[in-house]
């Protein structure tokens, strides 16, 4: 069976149409799925119905063969999961798909309380950002079993372009807190490497260019660069989920005995940005740490 034919077989709703969730479901819309969306605030899913998705006036009527949750933790979605719902997603034997980051022991808790409903849960993160999502061209990491991840690959298709196969429930969970260490500590690497260079009198717009050209060029600078340059902290991703994410990250690495100095700094870093009420701009947004006046943007 090809993938083109499984994914016309296939229904597939989307939960959460935040920042991710809806070019997410944009992409989905052009793709051969029969799509369904659902958000908290209607009046955010209504324009979907135009475009050609079905909108679901609540989470149960959502049911569909594959529910992908782009919500912002499990918390919210586990806030959704009524009896209602867990009846109408496990009469559909549903494939659950969070992807959202969140704690790979969350994600493997979940999967065991929502296996008596025949509902099978795989973890799902995303690295790309919301230009990924828009371009169709994130980079997914899963977790789950063999035959669940081969069901999910053609949905996944529409919406990324490195779809890799991590292993059980819970691993693409931890592949992507690894993702988020990397991704802080360049953010603040380049963000004192920027203020260092403005202290000196060196022009930072070249410093960027001389950056992206050797060693130190990178998926980061690429997207965030305009941002450290301009000070200009827009959404993308938010500083506050960034600290979530790190906080995820650290308690995963106490679990496995990881020594993690550099988790722990980012953490703190991160927390002193929330702590300044800066945790919803863009997570580029830790720079400020490194300046002596005010951010304007």
């Amino acid at each position: 069976m090809s993938e083109g034919i499984r994914m016309k077989q296939s229904t597939v709703s989307v939960i959460g149409l935040g920042p991710m969730g809806a070019p997410i479901a944009d992409n989905l819309i052009a793709s051969p799925a029969a799509v369904t969306v659902w958000n908290r605030t209607a009046a955010t899913a209504a324009p979907f119905g135009a475009r050609g998705a079905r909108v679901a006036s609540t989470p149960a009527d959502a049911a569909a063969d594959i529910i992908l949750s782009v919500l912002p933790d499990v918390p919210q979605l586990e806030a959704l999961l009524d009896e209602a719902t867990l009846a109408a997603w496990g009469s559909r034997r549903a494939r659950l798909v969070i992807m959202s980051t969140t704690s790979p022991a969350d994600v493997r808790r979940l999967a065991v309380r929502l296996e008596p409903y025949s509902i099978a849960v795989l973890d799902a993160p995303m690295s790309g950002g919301d230009r990924g999502a828009r371009e169709g061209s994130l980079s997914i990491m899963v977790g789950g079993s063999e035959a669940d991840f081969l069901e999910i690959k053609p949905v996944l298709e529409s919406i990324g372009t490195t779809i890799r196969h991590m292993g059980a429930v819970g691993a693409g969970s931890l592949a992507k807190l690894c993702n988020q260490v990397v991704v802080a500590g360049t953010l603040t690497a380049l963000a004192e490497a920027f203020s260092l260079a403005a202290r000196s009198d060196l022009n930072v717009e070249h410093l960027a260019e001389i950056l992206g050209g050797g060693l130190a060029a990178s998926a980061v600078l690429d997207l965030k660069g305009e941002k450290l340059l301009r000070r200009e902290y827009s959404l993308g991703g938010s500083a506050l989920n960034q600290l979530k994410d790190l906080r995820h990250a650290r308690r995963t690495a106490d679990e496995a005995g990881a020594r993690a100095p550099l988790l722990s700094l980012l953490e703190e870093l991160f927390s002193e940005v929330v702590e300044r009420d800066l945790g919803a701009r863009d997570h580029a947004v830790v720079q400020e740490l490194f300046r002596d006046d005010t951010v304007t943007h």
